[in-house]
């Protein structure tokens, strides 16, 4: 059985919350990289700094909000399943909170 801890997560919980964790900024990191030579690719500009700022035209903005945005959650949903799996594949059972029950 699970070692639980004072606040009354188990071990495995917090592991996976680390794993899931540094595997989300990594993807997020990475998707950043990619994110950027892709829109200079694609704009032959660099992306928007601060798409807030005024100076910056709204179309531009728009597009580099839903792009960035789509870009980094698909990288940071394919990282976390990757590392389900592996935590799958050591422990034998899911994450805890990715099973069908949400245990």
């Amino acid at each position: 059985m699970a070692k639980k801890d004072a606040s009354g997560a188990t071990d495995s919980s917090k592991i996976w919350s680390v794993f899931s964790l540094v595997s989300a900024l990594g993807a997020a990191a990475v998707a950043k990289k990619g994110l950027n030579a892709s829109w200079k690719t694609a704009t032959r500009k660099p992306p928007p700094e601060n798409p807030a700022d005024p100076d910056v035209q709204l179309r531009e903005a728009v597009a580099w909000a839903v792009f960035s945005g789509a870009f980094v959650g698909l990288a940071r949903m394919l990282a976390q399943r990757r590392a389900a799996s592996y935590y799958a594949r050591s422990t034998g059972r899911l994450p805890p909170g990715l099973g069908k029950d949400g245990k």
